[in-house]
């Protein structure tokens, strides 16, 4: 195997040479650039589970108050018909 001398060439006439060095440049940039966004990507998930968190806690709140105002049964009068009276709501139906 002949080996030739353009393989230790140095230099800006050197095959190839310059290639190489812009293929890794361009290799590292990329995976930069993919860090950043699964940087970006994975700040934007946590900020949205803590929204979702917070709405959730809002809504439970929300929920719990509106059983607290339910109707409470009244009996009727005496001497009044119970069937007079519209139909009674229970605080434990769901």
């Amino acid at each position: 195997m002949k080996i030739q001398r353009n393989h230790f060439q140095h230099g800006p006439r050197a095959p190839g040479r310059s290639e190489d060095g812009m293929a890794t440049f361009v290799c590292i940039a990329l995976l930069a650039i993919m860090l950043i966004l699964v940087t970006a990507e994975s700040s934007a998930l946590f900020h949205l589970h803590r929204e979702v968190k917070f709405l959730e806690r809002q809504q439970i709140k929300r929920l719990k108050a509106s059983q607290t105002n339910l109707t409470a049964r009244v009996a009727p009068l005496s001497g009044e018909d119970p069937s007079q009276h519209g139909p009674i709501q229970s605080g434990d139906s769901k």
